[in-house]
């Protein structure tokens, strides 16, 4: 059936929570709005205030609460209004969900899922446009996944919410309703920690995820008629990354671009480019090329300002023309 990244994103939640009645649903406006992306809408008068729960503007209690009853064997779903809005639950995150196996020496486990949109391209502007993957990347014990197509949207969200372990779920929110995709019917998953190959190529490889793999593909298409072949990664799981078939990749075409919409500096393609240089420095016919948002404190909400700081298809294009014939 063809959906939505958000169709997809709610009715697999519908189905796990009919499934599971350990899985509940909190966060701001999730519940009577039914998110202020309508992620949630209708869950509410189907499950009831019990398992569909508006909480206060406070995303540290959101987090706090999460864990608590994960830690007593719930399966909590927080939803983060938007990316930006999560930094008051940094600890709770990385010192308290992201620890609680290693410090209990496995006793306990934290089988958390926290949804946030995250990403530019809508005039959020500065406050409703930020990218934090890098960020919570740094931290062991928390895995981030960041599907970019409604069939991965069912796949990864099913596998966050049967981990054991916490689980920060990424939605671009421009992906929500402009990308559309077949979405079958059966309880697949998608497995964390696993990258796919979205097109085969020659010339050179190009690793990216959320909506910038829809720019990469645009880019693509475009350097192909010019008789350039881009092999286009969706890396789709951001920690733990999947290294064999990103090396795999560079490998076979001994060229490396690396796209993300956070910015140049310390982004998650810094730490992607060097380990491409750790392990395949030799299979390198040229240096590493990043695309990747600007070292500004914000995304500008003006339309110009906005597209000059967001990484396009022919933006990438451009960059990749250059590496193939380096």
């Amino acid at each position: 059936m063809q959906k939505t990244v958000i169709e997809s994103i709610r009715d697999t939640l519908r189905q796990e929570m009919t499934r599971d009645e350990r899985i509940f649903i909190l966060g701001e406006d999730v519940g009577v709005l039914g998110g202020v992306f309508r992620a949630t809408d209708g869950l509410y008068n189907e499950f009831g205030p019990a398992r569909v729960m508006d909480a206060p503007i406070s995303e540290l209690a959101i987090i706090g609460v999460a864990i608590g009853a994960a830690g007593v064997g719930l399966r909590p779903v927080a939803e983060i209004e938007f990316a930006d809005f999560i930094h008051p639950a940094f600890d709770q995150i990385v010192n308290e969900a992201a620890k609680l196996r290693y410090r209990t020496n496995g006793d306990w486990t934290c089988p958390l899922v926290i949804r946030t949109p995250y990403g530019g391209g809508v005039h959020g502007a500065l406050y409703h446009s930020q990218s934090i993957e890098a960020t919570f990347a740094h931290f062991p014990g928390i895995k981030i996944v960041a599907p970019a197509t409604p069939y991965d949207a069912k796949g990864l969200l099913r596998a966050a919410l049967a981990d054991p372990d916490p689980v920060l779920y990424l939605e671009h929110k421009k992906t929500y309703r402009s990308i559309k995709g077949d979405v079958p019917d059966d309880d697949y998953i998608v497995p964390i920690g696993k990258a796919q190959v979205k097109r085969q190529g020659d010339d050179l490889a190009i690793f990216a995820y959320g909506m910038m793999l829809h720019e990469s593909l645009a880019a693509a298409d475009i350097l192909a008629r010019e008789n350039i072949s881009a092999q286009v990664v969706d890396l789709r799981s951001l920690l733990p990354i999947d290294w064999e078939t990103i090396f795999e990749s560079v490998r076979k075409t001994n060229r490396a671009l690396i796209v993300h919409e956070d910015t140049y500096t310390m982004g998650l393609g810094a730490e992607i480019g060097a380990r491409i240089a750790e392990e395949c420095f030799l299979d390198l016919d040229a240096p590493l090329v990043r695309v990747t948002g600007p070292d500004l404190p914000g995304v500008p909400y003006n339309e110009i300002g906005e597209q000059t700081f967001m990484p396009n298809a022919q933006k990438i294009a451009d960059a990749a023309r250059r590496l193939a014939r380096f």
